[in-house]
């Protein structure tokens, strides 16, 4: 199968040379060969079995709030999920509450819905950007808790559907065992009955942090993970690196382990700029950053 056989089955659903800059939270990057949009399960049925027949490399995309793209055009299919893979439902289970969330679902979202209906255990989520799909995919975290907390299996497409469930996945620091082309079609949760006025109020806590804390603008969170027993921010921090600009993308003064983009900038002024950033930490502290966005298009190791 082809590029072309692709398309004639996707058809509609299917935009060739693709800019990618929109699906991102930098907001800059460059396309693909073809975007793919599933807005429903059926949609998935009939265009799945294509995807890695084409021969391109298969990239999901969500809110791209963790995904850097080197511009210009690359040889990939992007896939990404729409409102039919962005519902939620929960129901109980004794003391569990059993949470069935889809790929396509904001995190923020989840949160705010569960802790509504008294549901607790999911609050740290309002303060991470991504989806679902995305954070089981690379076990996105923050405020105490991560995803590896609470999923107890999920639902994906790897040349037809599969379920795994928490053990399968491996979960660790912002990783786990799902490789390029799984498309996570759904994420299965367990929660539990709490104190929904205490929920709320952490909910707003965390907004209102996150606010004080993290910069606005064109970002994709932390560029580099917390390497163990230290803070990623405090090193560039302690060698000079705030503020400091590649081009049209600058170092945040407010939080030092966040990269900020013009608007129209350069997705490589973003990369060239965090690999400046890991060389002054690494010859001044001998400490390794590593990349915690997930690199399309870009040559070489990091």
């Amino acid at each position: 199968m082809s590029v072309d056989d692709l398309l004639g089955v996707a058809r509609e659903r299917a935009t060739e040379h693709a800019s990618l800059a929109a699906l991102t939270t930098y907001r800059v990057g460059g396309a693909a060969r073809v975007l793919i949009t599933l807005e429903t399960f059926e949609d998935l049925l009939e265009v799945g079995p294509s995807l890695r027949a084409s021969g391109l490399a298969v990239v999901v995309v969500g809110n791209g709030s963790n995904l850097l793209v080197a511009d210009g055009e690359h040889e990939i299919v992007a896939v990404h999920l729409g409102a039919g893979f962005a519902e939620i439902d929960w129901r109980d289970e004794g003391d569990v509450v059993v949470v069935r969330a889809g790929a396509a679902l904001g995190l923020p979202v989840a949160a705010r819905r569960l802790v509504a209906d008294g549901v607790v255990g999911f609050e740290w989520a309002v303060g991470v950007p991504g989806t679902v799909g995305g954070s089981v995919a690379m076990n996105a975290g923050g405020h105490g808790s991560d995803m590896a907390a609470s999923v107890a299996a999920v639902t994906l497409w790897r040349e037809g559907l599969v379920s795994a469930d928490a053990a399968d996945l491996r979960f660790g620091y912002r990783e786990s065992a799902l490789v390029a082309g799984d498309i996570v079609l759904d994420a299965t949760l367990h929660l539990r009955r709490g104190d929904a006025e205490m929920a709320r109020a952490a909910l707003r806590e965390i907004v209102a942090w996150r606010r004080v804390h993290q910069p606005g603008g064109a970002n994709a969170g932390s560029v580099f993970r917390n390497p163990p027993g230290d803070s990623a921010g405090r090193l560039i921090e302690s060698v000079g690196a705030k503020g400091l600009r590649r081009g049209s993308a600058a170092v945040s003064d407010k939080h030092a382990n966040f990269i900020q983009v013009d608007a129209g900038g350069r997705a490589n002024d973003v990369y060239e700029l965090a690999r400046d950033v890991a060389n002054r930490v690494r010859e001044a502290t001998g400490v390794e950053l590593a990349f915690e966005h997930r690199l399309i298009g870009f040559e070489g190791e990091w």
